[in-house]
């Protein structure tokens, strides 16, 4: 028996449904800076896509990786070359506050969700029509900051010299600490400012030695977090010690060694998670990230790795919902990813507990730190 032929229109129409069903894929840009000034905080975020989700129900998820050198004009470069050659439904990163800070203006033009594994809460706050299409997968500063402030407190802390990077992240940690110190009864007596890529703080170090505070906290992303806090303990200076959670990577001990002993942050748990219990619900996620990642890499990675890995979680839960409302690659499919990003509960991931809302696009609470202190040469939760 001859089989019928079938009419040409009805052949392309199966075949173009058979494609769209068959090899529907989502494609996501990530921007990390492996190399640069931040790389300490890029080459992890780098490291990490390859643990991201690629299947997700019936779409595929492709992931095109750029590295922008730790420069905030390559970044708005990367982000305008995934948006128009490579037509990405949504974007990791980048790296840096300054790099984040810089792209917000086009992805919110093109309607591209971007999930930004930033410190500053400034990528979200406040919220306004371009930043509703950012999403931070980090702690804002205010959660972290409050429990260093109620550690002051507690220590007896009067009086306090800053000294942080002369860019969003350093800028909104000092806005922060102002208020919330002002409301503790804790005087700042110093502020200071350097550049990521300074090597050499003995000017800012020496007024802050000569203000004569009681504790110092460094408010910095990263390598640089560093750099003060050694040149403080070459000084002499005998004061308290405190880091944002930006300084949450094996190589501050490594760089500091002896010179950061005693330092207190808080931190995300990742850091201490033989401590953590196993009730706490991200400890088996946060394992399983360091597990792959040490079994891919032959290290463990830093937080500023788990960052990334959250975005594919928080995307991961989704694009599922996204996907009945539009065609990945088409605006419909973006502008629903971002409003099913926004509905975000309760997602357990590695840094915390996920719950976004039309006001908050960073969804940690007090789940998302806890206080950590450096002894003996590795980080210990603090009791």
């Amino acid at each position: 028996m001859k089989l019928k032929k079938l009419p040409a229109a009805v052949a392309l129409a199966t075949l173009a449904a058979f494609a769209g069903s068959a090899f529907a894929q989502v494609k996501v840009g990530v921007i990390a800076s492996a190399t640069g000034p931040t790389a300490l905080v890029g080459i992890p975020q780098k490291n990490t896509v390859p643990l991201l989700p690629t299947k997700v129900g019936d779409l595929t998820v492709e992931y095109i990786s750029l590295d922008d050198a730790s420069d905030s004009t390559a970044s708005v470069t990367a982000v305008k070359k995934l948006i128009s050659e490579q037509n990405v439904d949504a974007i990791i990163g980048p790296s840096g506050s300054p790099n984040a800070m810089g792209t917000i203006q086009f992805v919110a033009e093109a309607g591209v969700p971007m999930l930004a594994p930033v410190g500053t809460a400034a990528v979200v706050l406040p919220m306004n029509e371009q930043k509703k299409w950012v999403f931070k997968t980090t702690q804002n500063d205010d959660i972290i900051a409050k429990a260093l402030v109620d550690h002051m407190t507690k220590a007896g802390v009067k009086t306090l010299g800053l000294i942080g990077t002369a860019d969003p992240y350093g800028e909104n940690w000092a806005k922060v600490m102002g208020a919330l110190t002002e409301k503790a009864g804790i005087k700042i007596v110093a502020s200071e400012k350097f550049q990521r890529s300074d090597s050499s703080v003995t000017g800012q170090a020496l007024k802050i030695l000569g203000a004569k505070p009681d504790a110092v906290l460094v408010t910095a992303p990263g390598g640089p977090s560093v750099l003060p806090q050694t040149t403080l303990f070459d000084m002499g200076y005998k004061g308290q010690m405190y880091q944002t959670h930006g300084a949450a990577l094996p190589d501050f001990l490594k760089l500091g060694g002896k010179k950061v002993e005693g330092t207190i942050l808080a931190a995300s748990l990742m850091l201490v998670l033989p401590e953590i219990a196993d009730s706490n619900p991200s400890k088996k996620v946060a394992s399983d990230y360091i597990a792959a990642y040490e079994k891919l890499h032959g290290n463990k990675p830093a937080t500023f790795g788990a960052n990334v890995y959250d975005a594919g979680l928080l995307l991961q839960q989704a694009i599922p919902t996204a996907a009945k409302k539009g065609k990945p690659g088409t605006k419909e499919f973006r502008a629903a990813l971002r409003d099913a990003l926004e509905q975000t509960k309760e997602l357990v991931a590695t840094q915390g507990v996920y719950t976004m809302t039309p006001e908050d696009h960073s969804g940690f609470d007090e789940r998302g730190r806890v206080m950590i202190t450096v002894k003996d040469g590795n980080w210990a939760l603090l009791k």
